[in-house]
This record gives structure tokens, sequence and C-alpha cells, in this order.
């Protein structure tokens, strides 16, 4: 009795092991399985970071367009994403990271998410690293400084002497430095409104929508201005990964549709408190002068 009892011991162990390993790798290849469903689960042959959701990397705050409100994060990114978001079928996650990793494209190659949306410009050079969608925002930068300091140009801060303060990584900060300025460099908006008002700088340089949304503050309105606006012809830009051109399409097709069914519209006056091309605070082109009537600030450009 003793040997067959024996192997029937064995026979049992050696089934449960079998059975387990079959377990484990009927698990592995439904995991593989899924990964592969991830990558075919939204229409177009769109192929997504996480299932079941659209991953923004923006840089908050940058407000109007994304901040945080309570604890979501809302603005005119986010709702413009949104509209993508439900073209697929899935949800937006938003993920806060450094715009110096979303514009070179870092965050989108290591696959922290699948578009970028930071009110960032469409410049040749960021084109190199990003897919970038077609322009749904003209933009143009602005300049504030003091109540009755004179200004209204950047030849006047020039002539004044002044001390000119930008924010890191941003259009803004390039478009100064090829006019001759070397601006003292903010690592954020916040960082950058908060040099101006401690006298760090005497003026500073900003996508103009955040500046009205600055001056929406009575601390802010009480003792500055917009001086001077800067036409920079600038357009902001959704930024993917190079190769996904899937995802572009579906992202330039909500854009034209948005624009043609009005939805755009009511997403932009909801925001910046005009309709596009109307013009407000002294801005002379179209969807960079609407002021806002919302209450932080910024990061991006």
């Amino acid at each position: 009795m003793a040997p067959w009892s024996t192997y029937r011991k064995a026979a049992s162990i050696g089934a449960a092991v079998l059975a387990a390993a079959l377990a484990v790798s009927a698990c592995g290849s439904d995991s593989a399985d899924s990964g592969t469903a991830t990558a075919s689960a939204a229409p177009g042959g769109v192929a997504l970071v996480n299932a079941g959701k659209i991953t923004t990397c923006t840089n908050i705050p940058y407000e109007p367009f994304q901040f945080n409100q309570g604890d979501k994060v809302v603005g005119f990114d986010v709702d413009i994403v949104d509209l993508v978001a439900k073209k697929l079928g899935v949800t937006q996650d938003i993920v806060d990271i450094d715009f110096a990793a979303i514009k070179s494209g870092a965050a989108l190659n290591a696959r922290k998410c699948d578009v970028a949306a930071a009110g960032m410009t469409i410049t040749e050079e960021r084109q190199k690293n990003l897919l970038f969608s077609e322009p749904y925002f003209d933009a143009t930068q602005a300049l504030l400084a003091k109540k009755g300091s004179g200004i209204t140009s950047l030849d006047d801060v020039k002539a004044k002497n002044l001390k000119l303060g930008a924010q890191a990584s941003t259009t803004g900060l390039d478009y100064v430095k090829e006019q001759g300025f070397e601006p003292i460099e903010f690592a954020d908006s916040p960082k950058e409104l908060l040099g101006l008002q401690t006298g760090q700088a005497d003026v500073i340089v900003q996508d103009l929508p955040v500046v009205l949304t600055w001056l929406k503050k009575p601390d802010v309105s009480a003792k500055f201005e917009h001086v001077a606006s800067l036409d920079t012809g600038e357009q902001y830009g959704i930024g993917m990964k190079k190769d996904n051109a899937a995802l572009k399409k579906v992202v330039d097709e909500v854009l034209a549709a948005a624009k043609s069914d009005g939805t755009y519209n009511e997403i932009y006056k909801k925001w910046f408190g005009t309709e596009p091309g109307a013009t407000s605070g002294g801005a002379t082109d179209g969807g960079s002068g609407a002021e806002t009537g919302t209450e932080s600030p910024a990061a991006g450009s």
C-alpha cells in the first residue's frame, strides 16, 4: 500500500502544480490580451496608455487653460480634450508634469500620457519632438507693469532700463530674448507674478489670457496694469507622440466638428467671456483678448 499511496500523493501534487501553472499561464494570457485590447479599444485604431482613459499631460496652474478648482482640474484645455474623450468613448485623466518634459516630447515618449494640452504654442522646434493637432487657439503675449509706469512697449522697457521678467521654457521668454533682452527667468507663472509684486522685476511678459485673469484679482489690479500687447502670431496645439497619426486624426476631426457646430464657441465664451474674434481688454487679435472670470494663475506657453 505504501508505494501506491506515495505514487498517488506524488500524482496529486503534480496535478496541482500543473493546474496552478496553467492558471498562471491563463492569467498571463488575459493580461497580454487586455494590453492588446487597450491598444484597439478606442475607435479609429487609437492606442491609449491606459484602458478606458485618454491621459493628458499638462502643467498646473495655467489659468484659464487648466487649473485646480476644489479637487478637480478645470479649464479651456480640459473642456477641449473632454470632447476628444467623448469621441473615443473614454474619460479624461490629467497628469501634472513639468512643462519642459511636455514640450520636449519626453513625457509622451515615456508613455506618461496620450496628449499634451498645456496652452502650448506650436513652434518649429517643438514640432521636431511632438506631433501637433491643427491649431485650436490664437495667442499673443502681453506686458504687465506697475500702474503709472508709462510703459507702452518693449522699447520703453529698454529705454527706461527696467528689469524684465519672463517664465522659463516659454515662447514669451524666447520672444523677448530675440528682441535683445536678457530677462529674469521664473520657474512658473505664479512665481513670475510674485516676482513682479515683490520688485524682482519691473515688468513681466506672459500670455495675454493669463495676464487678464490675474487682473481679475483685486490685489493685482489695484497696483498693476496691462500696458502692451505683443502680437507674436502664436497658435496653440495639442501635442501627441510623433508616430501617433491615428490619435491626431481623431483630435483634428473633433476640433473641426466643435468649430462647425458651435461647441467651440460655447467653450471659448465660458472661459474667456467673449466669442472668438471679439476684442476685449485692449487686445487686438481674435482669441487673445478675451477676459476671463476665473480665479488663478498659470504655467505653459
